[in-house]
């Protein structure tokens, strides 16, 4: 964010009417998925120089799942961590682990040495997350909200005090939410995997018949250009769904 002294009062004035609208947002939203997603739009507006944003979430079983995103590829960074059990959001949504977490250039951080570099494989080079609610409660969730960007060095302490805040009021509106319970977050991620699964297999249906390939070739198909044209690959089916359904 880097900002300059003089224009301090009227950048931090900006956040603070972001956080307000935020706020209001919030409290009007109807589910806990309807919760995050608002969250992570408004964290990309707010964290200057962030290309990406994810919420990483803890099961109860100890695994981690990410059931919201601004693009398909921080699912795929998400799940690098969970997999290595490495980085910056693994640690933030642990119980016992730090309030926030930064790494200025994944390329070279020695603490991660399976993830930083499949990261950096990847195009992306800076990542900070900060926890939320970490003063978890059973039935109560903990996680984590990530923000990536491509260039190393990115996130400065102005980037990550916002960073907290944005934490801080996702946090208590997850807390306030009526019926925030891991059942209910479960019970609706299922019925969106089961509805994202759907459409990516009629997509993936579409693909096989018109190019005469198979389902795996279809797939990646869908995920590249999910990823050139930075739109969900769920959001990327749908169009193509409803495109040739109107050729019909």
């Amino acid at each position: 964010m880097a900002i300059e002294p003089d224009e301090g009062d009227s950048d931090l004035g900006w956040i603070a009417g972001q956080l307000v609208g935020l706020t209001t947002d919030l409290l009007a939203a109807g589910s806990v998925v309807d919760v995050l997603e608002r969250v992570v739009v408004t964290t990309k507006d707010i964290v200057a120089g962030g290309d990406l944003v994810s919420v990483t979430l803890r099961a109860p079983d100890g695994g981690f799942h990410t059931p919201v995103s601004t693009d398909a590829a921080a699912e795929d960074l998400d799940r690098l961590q969970y997999e290595f059990g490495e980085g910056c959001c693994v640690e933030c949504a642990r119980e016992d682990g730090p309030a926030a977490a930064h790494s200025p250039d994944l390329a070279v951080d020695g603490r991660w040495p399976r993830f930083g570099p499949a990261a950096a494989a990847l195009g992306f080079r800076s990542l900070a997350s900060v926890a939320l609610l970490p003063d978890v409660r059973a039935p109560r969730l903990s996680g984590a909200l990530n923000v990536y960007s491509r260039a190393p060095h990115v996130f400065d302490a102005g980037d990550r005090d916002a960073l907290m805040l944005l934490g801080t009021h996702a946090s208590l509106a997850l807390a306030a939410a009526e019926g925030v319970t891991r059942e209910q977050l479960r019970v609706e991620q299922l019925r969106e995997a089961l509805d994202t699964r759907d459409v990516i297999g009629q997509a993936k249906g579409i693909l096989m018949v018109r190019r005469g390939i198979g389902a795996d070739e279809a797939f990646d198909t869908l995920r590249r250009t999910s990823q050139n044209i930075n739109v969900k690959l769920r959001d990327l089916a749908k169009t193509l769904v409803n495109r040739h359904h109107l050729l019909d």
